[in-house]
């Protein structure tokens, strides 16, 4: 069983592809299911992306409330941009509390979707990274196979580091620094039924924060049909939108 959080497709289509080549399934972890009873020989794979060098809170929530019966050899994939930050310790944190042993943690890089900061406004560029990742999944796919252990991830800092993160990240995932160009925006309510924590709603035709914070995934960003969602901070405007081409999301 592998189990994914994914707003623009990267975790979805790794997901997907280890999943195929275990003659498993892949599960978001939006469907709610948190408790596993896994056959003999079954591997459990959790696949992630990383926020501000951590777990996302919607991820650290989910890993929090995971159950395993039978469990064997469990792993974690971590997608980045440009590093998969204290991912892997993160969870072997949370999961240790849950009476789960992580084997092993690996990372993939990918276009990094959060554009008030990186530009994935060249397709050429972007295609070049996806053509990457896709490699580099085959690679860990190798390693799985093999039942490879110990935190593998590329790239990653102490866990204290979290610590020290933490704080920007809940300051960056507050929704007002999210707003919709009224100019633009054609109320078709698209990013509140993306949004994962249900955070936006639709009022008057024009989308509406509710919530104070949201996970800072940018699903609502990149799916608009219109492009007309951005962050306050940063460069969203001119640095595009990004949803992984090789997956359905």
């Amino acid at each position: 069983m592998i189990v994914y959080f994914s707003a623009t497709g990267n975790c979805k289509r790794t997901a997907e592809k280890i999943a195929e080549s275990f003659e498993d399934k892949a599960v978001s972890i939006e469907e709610g299911i948190t408790e596993f009873t896994l056959s003999d020989g079954e591997v459990f794979g959790i696949v992630t992306p990383v926020y501000w060098w951590q777990l996302p809170i919607i991820m650290r929530e989910y890993l929090g409330k995971l159950i395993l019966h039978n469990a064997g050899y469990t792993f974690l994939i971590v997608t980045y941009g440009t590093t998969p930050g204290c991912c892997g310790e993160d969870a072997r944190r949370i999961l240790i509390r849950r009476n789960i042993d992580l084997s092993a943690a690996f990372s993939i890089r990918m276009p990094d979707n959060f554009t008030p900061l990186f530009d994935l406004s060249d397709p050429i560029k972007v295609k070049s990274e996806v053509l990457y990742a896709e490699e580099m999944t085959d690679n860990v796919i190798l390693k799985l196979k093999d039942r490879a252990k110990g935190n593998n991830t590329e790239k990653r800092v102490p866990y204290a580091v979290r610590l020290i993160m933490n704080p920007f990240y809940n300051y960056e995932r507050k929704t007002k620094h999210l707003y919709a160009d009224n100019d633009l925006c054609i109320g078709c309510g698209i990013c509140a039924k993306k949004c994962p924590v249900g955070a936006i709603e639709i009022q008057d035709k024009k989308p509406i924060w509710v919530k104070k914070q949201c996970t800072l995934c940018l699903s609502c960003l990149h799916h608009c049909p219109k492009f007309a969602i951005h962050f306050t901070q940063g460069n969203s405007k001119n640095n595009g939108q990004y949803l992984n081409p090789n997956t359905k999301i």
